[in-house]
C-alpha cells in the first residue's frame, strides 16, 4: 500500500498559493491540480519558494527593514507635527478627556463604548501627571498648564503612526511585491482622515489600529497553515489574532464586524478542510478546537478583562450612577445605605421605586401641573430626597377615619391590601382622577397628583389596591407580603382601575424635566411595577428583620452594563450638524467640524485621491468577479489560471472584510458619522494596492515604479492641499475654495482671511472667539451668519448627555435640601413656560439646566459638574443624544431660565 503525502488546505479566502514555479506548460492548472503534480513528478516542480524572499523575523530584506524604517519616520513627522495644536479642547475630546478624569478620580461614569481605549488614553494622562480635575466642558476651552493634553493626544497619535508599517507588512505579507506594500503604507500615511482623528483624544485610532493588527496576524496565521499546522509560529499567529480581535472589541462594538471577517474567513477554511477526504475527522477537530480556543475563548476573556480592569477603578459612585440598578448603584462607594426594615405594615414610612426606567423615586413637590386638575405635582426623581418620602395609610372599608395605629396591632401588607399614600413634606394623598396627564394626552391615561389640604381625610380617589408580582426566591414571604427590597408589586387605583405607571418620557420645564407618571388603563406590565427601598416604622422593635441590596458580582454587573450600552446606543437617534448616512461615506460627500478659532479650522475630511481610488477598487472587483462568474457559466476556465486564483483570493479577502466594516451601518437608525467608515477604508486602501499589483503583473519593474512614484505624487498633493484643515495651519479664502473639490463639502472658507497678512494682526484680547464656519459661498453677510450658526462646533460622540447634577445638600429628613425661596421675575417666567407645554417637551431646547424648587441650585463655574452616560458616537451641543430618562436633579427656576449647561449623566445626591 502506498501513502501520499497529505494534501495541504486548499487556499483559503485570505491567501492565495503564491509563490509557485511559473513553469509554462503547468500555468494552466488549478492550485490543487499543480499540488498533485508536485507529488506524481516532483522532479520537474521546483520546491516552493519561503513567503519573502530573504529571513528575518518577517521574512523582509534588509533594504525592506530600511524602506519600513523611513516609511514610520515619515508617518511620525506627519501624525505628530504641531500636535500641540490648538491648546483648547477639539471635537470629541469633549468626552473622552473628561472620561480620562473620571477614571483618575475612580467616579463611576457610562459610556457606549467599551473601556480600553479609553483606559490607554487615561494611562498617558496619569504617567505624565494628570489629576483629573479639567473638566473638558466644552470645544474650545483652554487646557490648564497641569493637563498633559500633548500626551494624551500622542496615545493615538503613535497608534496611527503604527498602522503604517502594519499595512505594508500585511501587503506584503498576502504576497504583493514590496513596490505595491510601498504605496499602500504610503497611501495610509497621506490619508487625511487618518491622520486628523489620529491626532487628538478619540478612540477610532486605536480602533482602526488593532483592526490593521488583526488582518496582519490572521494573514500571518493563514500563512502559517498553509505549511505547517499546529507548529509553535503556527499557535503563536493564532493566539496574537485571537487577543487583537480581543483589543478590537474593547475598543468600540465596531471591533464585532472584524470578529465577523475573520469568522467568516474561519468557516471558509474550515468547510475547505472538511471536504478533504485526507484529513481524518479527528485532525479536523483538533483544527476547529484550536480556532474556536484562539478566535472565540480569548477575544471574550479579553473583553470581559477589560470590563474588570473597568469595574476595579470605578468604585465610587459618579455620573453614571442613574443608568444602573438600585443593586448596582449600591455597590459603588458613597451610595450604600444603611440596613432596613423588611416588613412593611401600615404607619410605615417608605420610599417608593420604580423598576424598569431606572427614572428614580415616587417623588412630589408643592409645584402644581400647568393644565388638568392643576393640582401638585407627581413625579419620577432619581436621587435621595425628603420629597420621596410617603407614608402608608390604612382606610377602613366602611369609609370612617383611620385607625390609630398605635391602638391597635401591626398590620403588614399583603397582597389585596388597600392602602393611601401620604406625602410626608406636604400632607397630601397620592391621588388619580379622569383627567389626562399634561404629556401623554391618550384616553387609557390618567393624571397622577397629589390631592389634600388640611383636616381633609381623603376620598376614594386616594385609594390604591396592592397586587404582589413577585417575589425574592431567598426571602420565602416576599411573595405573599410586601417586603423591602424583596417584593415586586403593582398599585391599582380602587376607582379608575388603572395602575401606577411611569415611563421615559420627561416632563418640561415646569415639571424641572423629571419623568412623567401617570395612571394607565393599558399598563405595560414591566412600567407598572415597583419596590420599596427604605422602610421605617416606629411600632417596629429595633430587633425586627432588616434588609438590604445584595451586592451584585462581576459578572451581573458585565451583563448589566452590556444591555444599558446596547440600549443607549439603540437610543442615539438624534441628528446632528455633521452626522451623514453610509451611502455617502464611499463618494466623501462631506466631513466635520472639529474645531474652528483664530481664522482656523480642524476639519475631518478624507485624501480624495486615495479615497475615490478605493472605491473604484472595490466597484472594480466586483465588476470583475461578475464577468468571470458569467465566462464560468459560458464554460471558460479562468479559475484554473494560478495567477487568477491568488488575485481572487487576495482581493476576496479584502472586499470581504470591507464589506462586512461597511454594510452594517446600513442597517443601524443611530446617528453615524464619517469616520464611522475609516475600518472599511483600510481594507478598501489595502484592496486598491491589490488591484495595483494586478494590473502592474506584466510591467518590468522600472514601469512599475514609475507609475507607483504618478500615484503617490498625486495622493501628495492631495494631502498638502487640505492638510491646513487637519492641522488648524493658516490658510486664504481663495485656496480653501479651490481646495474644495465637491459643493457638499462644507468646511467654512468665509472664516478664513483673504492673505496671509491677517494672520500677522493679533487679535483683541476682548475679541468673541469664532466657533462656527459656515459654506463655501456667502454672498451676503446674513447667509454667512445664518450658514455659521448651522456648521458651528459640535461635539459629535455618541452619548447622550444630562444635565448637570447638583449635590444635596443635607438639611432635612433623608437629606432634603430645604426649599428654595423664588427669585424675582420667577412666576413670570414659569407662566411663559406654561403657555405652551407640548413645545417644551418636543422642542426645547437641550442643554437646558433642570430645576425644582426643593432642591439646591448647582455651581456652574465652580462645583463639580456631573454627567451621564453616553456613543461612540456622537452629539452636539445644540442637538446631544439622549439617555435613558433618568430624572435631572432639581433647581430654582430662576437659575433654569438663565443658564445653559451642557447635558450630562446624572449625578449623586
Amino acid at each position: 500500500m502506498s501513502f501520499r503525502a497529505r494534501r495541504p488546505p486548499s487556499p483559503t479566502i485570505s491567501h492565495a498559493p503564491f509563490g509557485l514555479s511559473k513553469a509554462p506548460p503547468r500555468e494552466h492548472m488549478g492550485a490543487d491540480a499543480r499540488r498533485d503534480a508536485a507529488l506524481r513528478d516532483p522532479g520537474t516542480f521546483p520546491p516552493r519558494k519561503p513567503r519573502f524572499s530573504s529571513g528575518g523575523p518577517l521574512g523582509l530584506e534588509d533594504v525592506e527593514w530600511k524602506l519600513l524604517i523611513a516609511v514610520t519616520v515619515l508617518a511620525s513627522f506627519i501624525r505628530l507635527y504641531r500636535i500641540s495644536y490648538p491648546d483648547s479642547v477639539v471635537f470629541d475630546e469633549v468626552h473622552f478627556g473628561k472620561f480620562a478624569g473620571r477614571y483618575i478620580q475612580t467616579k463611576y461614569f457610562v459610556d457606549v463604548h467599551p473601556p480600553l481605549a479609553k483606559l490607554l488614553i487615561t494611562f498617558a494622562g496619569w504617567a505624565f501627571g494628570y489629576d483629573g480635575q479639567f473638566d473638558f466642558k466644552e470645544i474650545g476651552k483652554h487646557y490648564d498648564p497641569s493637563v498633559p493634553y500633548v500626551a494624551m493626544r500622542m496615545l493615538p497619535a503613535v497608534m496611527g503612526i503604527a498602522l503604517v508599517p502594519l499595512a505594508y507588512m500585511t501587503l506584503r505579507g498576502l504576497e504583493c511585491r514590496a513596490t505595491t506594500a510601498l504605496v499602500g503604507s504610503l497611501f495610509v500615511a497621506f490619508e487625511n482622515g487618518l491622520i486628523t482623528q489620529s491626532r487628538h483624544i478619540l478612540l477610532d485610532s486605536p480602533l482602526i489600529f488593532f483592526v490593521g493588527t488583526t488582518t496582519f496576524f490572521w494573514v500571518g496565521f493563514c500563512n502559517e497553515d498553509k505549511h505547517a499546522p499546529f507548529t509553535d509560529e503556527w499557535w503563536a499567529w493564532l493566539a496574537l489574532t485571537g487577543f487583537s480581535l480581543g483589543a478590537v472589541l474593547s475598543c468600540k462594538w465596531v471591533g464585532l464586524f472584524t470578529v465577523a471577517t475573520v469568522g467568516l474567513s474561519t468557516l471558509r477554511q474550515l468547510w475547505i478542510l472538511l471536504g478533504d477526504l485526507r484529513v481524518p475527522p479527528r485532525l479536523w477537530v483538533k483544527h476547529f478546537v484550536g480556532r474556536a480556543i484562539c478566535l472565540i475563548g480569548i477575544p471574550i476573556a479579553f473583553y470581559m478583562f477589560m470590563f474588570w480592569i473597568h469595574f476595579a477603578v470605578l468604585q465610587n459612585s459618579g455620573e453614571g450612577d442613574g443608568f444602573m440598578s438600585s443593586e448596582f448603584q449600591h455597590s459603588l462607594g458613597g451610595k450604600g445605605m444603611k440596613d432596613t426594615f423588611a416588613d412593611v405594615a401600615y404607619g410605615s414610612k417608605i420610599t417608593l421605586r420604580h423598576v424598569n426606567t431606572q427614572g428614580g423615586y415616587l417623588h412630589s413637590h408643592e409645584s402644581t401641573y400647568p393644565t388638568g386638575s392643576k393640582q401638585q405635582q407627581i413625579t419620577l426623581y432619581p436621587h435621595r430626597d425628603g420629597n420621596n418620602v410617603w407614608e402608608i395609610k390604612h382606610i377602613n372599608r366602611d369609609g370612617e377615619d383611620e385607625k390609630k395605629f398605635r391602638d391597635h396591632p401591626l398590620e403588614y401588607l399583603v397582597a389585596g391590601s388597600m392602602i393611601r399614600l401620604e406625602h410626608a413634606s406636604t400632607l397630601k394623598h397620592l391621588h388619580s382622577h379622569d383627567f389626562r396627564p399634561p404629556i401623554s394626552e391618550v384616553d387609557f391615561q390618567n393624571e397622577v397628583s397629589a390631592y389634600g389640604y388640611k383636616g381633609f381625610r381623603g376620598d376614594g380617589n386616594d385609594n390604591w389596591i396592592v397586587e404582589i408580582e413577585n417575589g425574592d426566591s431567598s426571602d420565602s414571604q416576599s411573595g405573599r407580603r410586601v417586603r423591602t427590597l424583596r417584593t415586586h408589586f403593582r398599585l391599582r387605583h380602587q376607582l379608575q382601575g388603572c395602575y401606577l405607571f411611569s415611563h421615559k418620557v420627561k416632563l418640561p420645564d415646569w415639571a424641572y424635566e423629571q419623568q412623567e407618571v401617570t395612571c394607565n388603563k393599558n399598563a405595560i406590565r414591566e412600567n407598572s411595577i415597583w419596590f420599596i427601598e427604605t422602610n421605617t416604622n416606629d411600632l417596629l422593635p429595633e430587633t425586627a428583620d432588616k434588609v438590604n441590596y445584595k451586592r451584585p458580582g462581576f459578572f451581573k454587573k458585565f451583563f448589566e452594563l452590556q444591555r444599558v450600552m446596547w440600549n443607549t446606543n439603540a437610543g442615539l437617534t438624534d441628528r446632528h450638524t455633521f452626522d451623514s448616512r453610509p451611502d455617502s461615506w464611499p463618494r466623501l460627500r462631506r466631513g466635520i467640524n472639529f474645531w474652528m478659532r483664530e481664522k482656523r479650522q480642524i476639519y475631518l475630511i478624507g485624501n480624495p485621491f486615495v479615497w475615490w481610488l478605493s472605491t473604484l477598487s472595490v466597484v472594480a472587483y466586483a465588476a470583475v468577479r461578475g464577468f468571470l462568474i458569467l465566462r464560468a457559466q459560458r464554460g471558460f476556465n479562468d479559475f484554473n489560471n494560478t495567477m487568477v486564483v491568488k488575485y481572487d483570493n487576495i482581493c476576496g479577502f479584502l472586499v470581504m472584510g470591507w464589506f462586512m466594516h461597511y454594510f452594517p451601518f446600513f442597517l443601524m437608525e443611530r446617528q453615524l458619522f464619517l469616520h464611522h467608515y475609516f475600518p472599511a477604508l483600510y481594507f478598501a486602501i489595502l484592496l486598491s494596492c491589490g488591484v495595483f499589483d494586478l494590473l502592474t503583473t506584466i510591467l518590468r519593474p522600472r514601469f512599475r515604479l514609475q507609475i507607483a512614484a504618478v500615484v503617490l505624487i498625486i495622493a501628495i498633493l492631495n494631502y498638502w492641499y487640505l492638510s491646513p484643515l487637519a492641522y488648524g495651519t493658516q490658510w486664504t479664502r481663495a485656496s480653501c475654495n479651490r481646495a474644495k473639490l465637491l459643493r457638499t463639502w462644507d468646511f467654512g472658507c468665509n472664516e478664513f482671511p483673504e492673505d496671509y497678512a491677517a494672520y500677522l494682526v493679533k487679535p483683541s484680547p476682548k475679541a468673541e472667539p469664532v466657533i462656527g464656519g459656515g459654506p463655501a459661498a456667502a454672498p451676503d453677510q446674513a447667509k454667512h451668519a445664518a450658514e455659521s450658526e448651522l456648521n458651528k462646533v459640535e461635539p459629535g460622540h455618541d452619548v447622550f448627555e444630562k444635565p448637570v447634577e447638583p449635590k444635596a445638600q443635607p438639611s432635612g429628613e433623608d437629606g432634603a435640601p430645604p426649599p428654595v425661596v423664588a427669585q424675582p421675575g420667577e412666576k413670570k417666567k414659569e407662566k411663559e413656560k406654561v403657555a405652551a407645554p407640548a413645545k417644551d417637551v418636543v422642542g426645547q431646547k437641550v442643554g437646558q439646566k433642570p430645576t425644582d424648587n426643593d432642591a439646591v441650585p448647582p455651581v456652574v463655574d465652580g462645583e463639580e459638574h456631573e454627567e451621564e452616560p453616553h456613543d461612540g458616537d456622537h452629539k452636539g451641543v445644540d442637538s446631544p443624544i439622549q439617555g435613558p430618562n433618568v430624572p435631572p436633579a432639581p433647581a430654582p427656576l430662576a437659575d433654569a431660565a438663565d443658564q445653559k449647561v451642557e447635558k450630562k449623566p446624572d449625578g449623586q445626591a
